[in-house]
């Protein structure tokens, strides 16, 4: 992997609640000048509108409880608006409850409206057995991605983790890991572990670190 091929796998994320405007200007700016992707609500599309790589949106963020209809409207809306995948927080109380078809439904509510769709399925609130059916019924779904976490419940993005969902998911689905990761190494070992994608708010720091340790080509 060389630098440009590490920076096309990372989405650089801006979430804040109170972020003006001109952070996501910033984050443009940022994602244009290192070359990474962009994560960012809705409502803000339009301001990374002329970003290069892949443009995100997240969807029924960050607790994942409304409904399936809501979160299918948002994945239109973020759609329309020039994002070209969602992420979407997962129904964790559904599976938390058994509710297996109503969690896979909740899924394929989103994945129905085209969008590539990432699912966050919150690690940190789940034990393995959960997270390897919380990932299999993602997959199934037709989710292309199975996605550790939104950074807004206990817990991060771990190899450990990583090794399990890939392991659990296979070539069904791609891994993004996401929740605290803070600098170049641990991404490099996260996507050593199976991650295909890292979402980070440091998404700049994560290339500016890489560059000592991946060739530019």
């Amino acid at each position: 992997m060389n630098l440009k091929q590490f920076a096309g796998r990372v989405d650089h994320t801006l979430l804040d609640k109170d972020a003006p405007a001109s952070a996501y200007d910033g984050l443009a700016d940022e994602a244009t000048r290192y070359g990474t992707n962009v994560c960012v609500p809705v409502s803000r599309l339009d301001r990374v509108a002329d970003v290069n790589g892949e443009v995100a949106a997240v969807v029924g963020f960050p607790h994942g409880t409304t409904t399936p209809e809501v979160k299918a409207y948002e994945a239109r809306e973020a759609v329309d608006a020039g994002a070209t995948e969602v992420d979407v927080a997962c129904n964790v109380s559904l599976l938390k409850s058994g509710e297996d078809d109503a969690f896979k439904s909740d899924i394929r509510a989103v994945v129905e409206t085209g969008a590539t769709t990432k699912a966050i399925i919150e690690t940190g609130l789940l034990d393995d057995d959960e997270k390897r059916r919380a990932a299999r019924i993602c997959a199934e779904a037709g989710a292309e991605f199975v996605k550790t976490c939104t950074g807004y419940a206990s817990g991060k993005a771990t190899v450990e983790d990583i090794r399990l969902l890939k392991d659990e998911v296979g070539d069904e689905a791609r891994v993004k890991a996401s929740g605290g990761v803070r600098d170049a190494e641990e991404a490099l070992r996260l996507l050593k572990a199976g991650a295909s994608r890292i979402g980070a708010s440091a998404g700049d720091q994560l290339v500016r670190g890489a560059r000592s340790l991946l060739p530019k080509e």
